[in-house]
């Protein structure tokens, strides 16, 4: 009996880790996820969204993934001694009640060698990787201009 005992607490325990990491995903809200339309040639594309922090504790992204893109990373644009430069960074802490914008000029998520082209009017995933709430799953909508404010996903 000892042993079905210990085994129901692990069961339990882990039930409600997942439970926590999913109240944490809910506190997680994507809007305007989008991608600018590129000619059928082009090697690297961007995807775009803001990502805003509705829970009690921070959240981090830590990767990003698509099956549209050999490899997808986060990008950052700075500006040093007058020069723009864009640069891979590890992860982007979303502080609760903020919100993070992945806009032009600014974080973006960098798609490198292209599956597909980016056509206008097309949809693809991009899975959101978060250190406690796990992985998040958004459609990117490929267009020829930014989303309007409001767009949500």
């Amino acid at each position: 009996m000892t042993r079905l005992t210990l085994v129901l607490a692990l069961l339990l325990s882990s039930t409600g880790s997942v439970m926590a990491g999913q109240s944490q995903l809910d506190d997680l809200h994507i809007s305007r996820a989008w991608s600018r339309a590129l000619p059928p040639v082009a090697p690297t594309g961007a995807a775009y969204m803001s990502i805003e922090n509705r829970g009690g504790q921070a959240a981090r992204l830590v990767g990003v993934s698509t099956p549209i893109a050999e490899r997808a990373e986060v990008h950052q644009h700075t500006h040093t001694e007058g020069v723009m430069r864009m640069q891979r960074v590890d992860d982007v802490v979303i502080e609760p009640g903020q919100q993070v914008d992945f806009a032009p000029g600014g974080y973006h998520i960098m798609l490198f060698n292209l599956n597909e082209p980016l056509a206008a009017g097309a949809s693809y995933p991009l899975t959101l990787r978060f250190e406690q709430a796990g992985d998040v799953e958004v459609q990117i909508d490929v267009q020829d201009d930014a989303p309007q404010a409001g767009h949500h996903h």
